[in-house]
């Protein structure tokens, strides 16, 4: 009936896998022939990397590959995201390995199924938006610290150093390494070369073939053929099985119950924020949308099989997602199916996996920690504003240093302090913008304020305001705003007139929307920025990019875009600020 109010959505569709939202819009022998390449490429990435990780993490190399079956299975079956690919990830290093150090493996297992627990709850209370609250430099310093300590827990294998305990602490750690700096044995660093310089010339000249697996491969080939004496996956740990284990019940007194709960705390944290970010990074490559509380469910299921099968806590891998994506993946089946060739896998290569040196796995982890660094975001952000700034440096230092709940912890404190002070700023700047806006009196406007976009704006121009200071808890709503406007314009134009301050985030978000706009060759007009927030983005390189243009007024954005509709310019050639 025409006019009729529409029904609301029902909370459960929210909650609806996107394996279900597939196979009922329609999925045929085509759709089908992509997945399966693309989980049988993504499973050759994962193999190597699912045992480097755990043998990292303080435990053996199945631990990492149960991981990578179970939850990486259920992830894809059960998630909110079509592309979403699970399993170990260096993100989880650091925490599994302390806590394995103190509780032992039997409360690394209670505490994947607590934060499995947490995570199927904040799931259903609908608590996945609020991770987007994580400011881009508390993410950036606690995932650069953690890819330090990866890099620095791999140098006793990368270098065949005969120590027999190595420190947990980071600077212990690197005392040791250098007070046993004599030991070092050439064949294996040979070994850890080689692995690393296959890993990076397929990168530079092979991009298509599985670098990884090459290097890891060649390692044992070589060990096996020339009988190498340097430490492997069967002397160190004595091979792996042929077979999925039972699922088991850890056995850990109720008693020790509440001392694994900050443990708990950090790995649905991680495990959250890593599946979403990695979520949204598939959003960008394939224009899809994931429900991330669809997602946080099915990642909080997949923790808790996870530990039933004695594997590790598990969380979207950014890296195997985008691969999966490349790959041709064209649904969740993909990642269900990458699952089940490594189980195929494990099951006929174990014999095999016992000549796997060390030395190529740590040379495999070494890539993995400089991705991880994002050395170039880091150095962005050393430009940002002095808040900015200090929250990336403390939540890199305490990660490193002291512990990564600690570093986290301290790094939202930080970032929430610097926000209460900009809010400060903004009263001072300008006391009349509010985070919500109230009811406009029309008769005390004055007339050269009125604008309205339907009858002012040129055919092709399309118009967006921002109210209020620009920081990370409003960045990610700029994203989404080509998304629901419709066919890409021609100009768009941001007024930021009412902008009195830009963090960083802020300004990672205009510049994703830049990167985007020139995708879809449409001009960006940046409207009445003020004086701070100018400056902001003048020091973080944003001031003078290319697609940008400048405008005083509004109304001077309007004639830009009227003029630039009339007789189109190179966007890049006018710089009316």
């Amino acid at each position: 009936m025409t006019g009729a109010a529409s029904k609301p959505t029902p909370h459960w569709h929210l909650f609806v896998p996107k394996l279900i939202t597939v196979l009922r819009q329609g999925y045929g022998p085509a759709a089908l022939r992509n997945d399966v390449v693309a989980g049988l490429t993504v499973a050759i990435v994962a193999l190597p990397l699912a045992m480097a990780l755990a043998i990292a993490s303080g435990t053996t190399p199945d631990k990492g590959l149960y991981t990578a079956i179970i939850a990486g299975f259920l992830i894809s079956a059960l998630g909110g995201s079509r592309f979403q690919i699970g399993g170990p990830t260096g993100a989880f290093v650091v925490v599994v390995f302390n806590v394995i150090a103190q509780h032992g493996f039997d409360g690394l297992v209670v505490a994947t199924l607590m934060a499995g627990a947490m995570l199927v709850a904040a799931g259903f209370l609908r608590l996945g938006t609020w991770i987007k609250y994580i400011p881009q430099p508390v993410v950036t310093g606690f995932t650069a610290g953690i890819a330090v300590i990866i890099f620095s827990s791999q140098v006793k294998d990368l270098f065949g150093l005969d120590i027999e305990t190595v420190p947990a602490e980071f600077l212990a750690k690197w005392l040791a390494f250098w007070e046993h700096r004599d030991s070092l044995d050439p064949l294996t660093l040979a070994v850890a070369a080689g692995s690393l310089a296959v890993i990076l010339g397929l990168r530079r000249f092979a991009p298509r073939l599985p670098g990884f697996l090459v290097a890891v491969g060649g390692g044992a080939l070589a060990v096996w053929t020339l009988g190498l004496p340097v430490d492997t996956i069967g002397s160190r740990f004595g091979g792996i099985p042929s077979s999925l284990p039972v699922p088991a019940w850890p056995s850990v007194p109720w008693s020790r119950i509440p001392e694994l709960v900050p443990s708990a705390f950090t790995i649905a944290f991680l495990a959250g924020v890593e599946s979403l970010l990695s979520a949204v990074v598939a959003d960008g490559l394939t224009g899809r949308r994931h429900r991330s509380n669809c997602e946080l469910v099915a990642q909080g299921i997949a923790n808790i099989a996870s530990g039933l099968f004695g594997g590790l806590p598990a969380t979207g891998a950014i890296a195997r997602t985008a691969t999966n994506i490349r790959s041709g993946a064209r649904s969740p089946l993909a990642g269900m199916l990458h699952a089940v060739f490594l189980l195929a896998f494990m099951l006929a290569l174990a014999p095999l996996a016992s000549f796997v040196p060390l030395a190529s796995l740590a040379a495999v982890l070494v890539v993995v920690a400089w991705n991880m660094s994002e050395v170039e975001r880091f150095r962005h952000l050393m430009s940002a504003p002095l808040a900015d700034r200090a929250a990336l440096l403390l939540t890199f230092g305490l990660t490193v240093l002291v512990d990564l709940t600690v570093a986290i912890e301290v790094g939202v404190v930080v970032a929430a302090l610097a926000f209460m002070h900009r809010m400060a700023q903004a009263v001072e700047i300008q006391n009349q913008v509010r985070l919500i806006d109230e009811d406009a009196d029309d008769f005390d406007r004055p007339a050269g304020d009125v604008y309205d976009p339907r009858t002012d704006l040129p055919d092709g121009a399309v118009l967006f305001r921002i109210t209020g200071p620009f920081f990370f808890g409003v960045a990610t709503r700029l994203s989404e705003v080509l998304d629901q406007i419709g066919p890409p314009p021609k100009i768009f134009i941001l007024d930021l007139r009412a902008v009195p301050l830009i963090d960083a985030t802020g300004v990672g978000a205009l510049s994703d929307l830049v990167e985007h706009c020139r995708r879809t060759e449409t001009a960006v007009v940046l409207a009445g920025m003020p004086k701070e927030p100018q400056r902001v983005l003048d020091a973080m390189g944003l001031g003078n990019a290319p697609g940008v243009a400048f405008a005083h007024t509004l109304d001077a954005a309007v004639a830009i875009a009227r003029r630039d509709l009339a007789q189109p310019p190179e966007i890049a050639s006018f710089h009316a600020r």
